[in-house]
C-alpha cells in the first residue's frame, strides 16, 4: 500500500512541481533573476507541503507535527527571499521553529537508543564544522546563529532515535540533508558569497524537505 501511495499521481504531481520549480529557482539565482526567484521559491516550498498533505500528514500525530515544521520552513523560505538582515533573522527564527517541530515529530515514534548513540559523533562533527565559521558572523547575529546550530544538532539526534522504524531512512536522510544544506546558506551569508553555494545547497534543501514530507507515508 505504501509503494502504491508513493507511485500514485497524487505524489507524482508535487514531485514534478518540485523538480521544475527548484530547477528554475537555481537558474534564476545563478543569473540573479529576481522575478524567477519570487515565483519559483514559493512554488518549490508549496510542493513539499502538497506532498505531505497528499500522503495523509493530518491523519497522524507524527504527520501533523511534521506538517507544522514544513509550514515553518516554507515561511522561512519566503522570509529569506529579500536578502536583507532583518528578514534573514526572521527567516532564521522560522527555520529554528521548523527544526524544533521536526524534533517533536520524530519523538512521537518509538525511540531507539542505539540510533541516538550512532548519531552523536556525526552530529558533533557537523556542529564543530559550523562553529568554525562563527567568528565571521556579525556580533548581533552570533547568539541566534549559535542557538540555531544547537537546535539543528538536537534535531539530528532526535532523527537518529527513529532508527529501526519504517520511516527511519526518510527521516534520517531528510534531516541530515536539511542540516547540511544550511551550511550553504551560512557560507553565503557569513563567509563567502558565491553562486556555488546555491547551486548545491538549494536542490539539497528542497530534496530533503520532500524526503521528510514523504516520511508520513510510512507512519
Amino acid at each position: 500500500m505504501i509503494t502504491e501511495a508513493l507511485q500514485s499521481s497524487t505524489v507524482l504531481a508535487p514531485a514534478l512541481l518540485s523538480a521544475l520549480a527548484v530547477s528554475a529557482l537555481v537558474v534564476s539565482d545563478q543569473y540573479n533573476f529576481r522575478p524567477g526567484r519570487y515565483l519559483c521559491k514559493p512554488l518549490a516550498a508549496l510542493a513539499f507541503i502538497w506532498l505531505a498533505l497528499a500522503l495523509g500528514a493530518l491523519q497522524s500525530e507524527y504527520g501533523s507535527w511534521l506538517l507544522a515544521g514544513l509550514l515553518c520552513c516554507m515561511a522561512g523560505d519566503l522570509l529569506l527571499m529579500p536578502d536583507n538582515e532583518r528578514t534573514f533573522l526572521a527567516g532564521l527564527i522560522a527555520f529554528l521553529c521548523g527544526h524544533l517541530l521536526y524534533a517533536v515529530a520524530f519523538l512521537h515514534l518509538l525511540i531507539n537508543p542505539t540510533g541516538l548513540a550512532l548519531s552523536i559523533i556525526p552530529a558533533i562533527i557537523l556542529l564543530w564544522f559550523a562553529s568554525r565559521w562563527l567568528p565571521a558572523v556579525e556580533p548581533q547575529m552570533k547568539l541566534p546563529v549559535t542557538l540555531y546550530t544547537l537546535v539543528i544538532t538536537g534535531m539530528l539526534l532526535c532523527a537518529g532515535l527513529s532508527a529501526g522504524q519504517p520511516a527511519a531512512s526518510y527521516i534520517i536522510s531528510g534531516a541530515w540533508g536539511f542540516a547540511i544544506s544550511d551550511l550553504a546558506v551560512a557560507r553565503q551569508q557569513f563567509v563567502q558569497s558565491s553562486r556555488w553555494n546555491g547551486l548545491w545547497g538549494t536542490p539539497l534543501y528542497f530534496l530533503s524537505q520532500m524526503v521528510l514530507a514523504a516520511s508520513v507515508a510510512f507512519v
